[in-house]
């Protein structure tokens, strides 16, 4: 059986002709210790699915301040301000309404958070997100104080059918470009593609994968 460590650096190698994608590690349900070996074996940035979760596990974690955190789950609003207190960038931002009461913690924190907004490029029901369609949302967020909008996040469609998969991930690229080519609009981040889809999603123009099983193995 292979190591977090093992495991790690297969992942890095599978992208060694594409050394600017940021590995965001999944801890959700992993232990401190689990979460510590894959920090000792390089991984700089973690993605937590649950505030609750994060505020428990992470003064556990030794040198936790040097590695990025970050929240890739689902946010309820009345835990705005604890995310923002705990984490350095909120990955998945997928309301206006979720958006003013980040910033108004930030605020109210004397802080900037740093943003990611989540598209759901797939149109699912069962996916929470702006809409490709939402232009307007999506700048009145970006144009707003107390957060900084770094870029745009999607999850591919809930299927194994690559060219689906690869369409969500193109319209999402377009509408990256499309408002990175707005004044006053400067997004450098691209978060599509996880443990099962992370190289289709890298082709087509992912700079940031979120990675799980991959490096932890199956939950148990």
């Amino acid at each position: 059986m292979k190591t977090i460590t093992q495991n790690l650096q297969t992942l890095k190698s599978s992208l060694e002709d594409k050394p600017r994608i940021n590995i965001v590690v999944v801890t959700k349900t992993r232990s401190p210790e689990e979460i510590q070996e894959a920090i000792a074996a390089g991984a700089t940035s973690i993605g937590e699915n649950r505030v609750q979760e994060a505020e428990q596990k992470f003064p556990k974690i030794q040198n936790i301040e040097k590695t990025e955190k970050r929240l890739i789950g689902r946010l309820q609003s009345n835990k705005a301000k604890k995310a923002v207190k705990i984490f350095d960038t909120i990955d998945s931002v997928d309301s206006l309404k979720l958006s003013k009461k980040i910033s108004k913690a930030a605020e109210d924190l004397g802080k900037t958070q740093r943003v990611l907004l989540q598209i759901n490029s797939s149109g699912e029901n069962t996916k929470a997100g702006f809409s490709l369609n939402s232009k307007k949302e999506i700048l009145e967020c970006i144009n707003m104080s107390g957060i900084k909008v770094e870029g745009l996040m999607t999850m591919g469609p809930n299927t194994k059918e690559v060219n689906l998969i690869t369409t969500s991930f193109q319209k999402t690229k377009k509408l990256f470009d499309e408002l990175n080519e707005l004044e006053n609009v400067k997004m450098n981040t691209l978060s599509m593609g996880m443990s099962g889809d992370y190289l289709i999603a890298v082709r087509e123009g992912s700079t940031s994968i979120r990675v799980g099983t991959a490096i932890f193995g199956p939950r148990v």
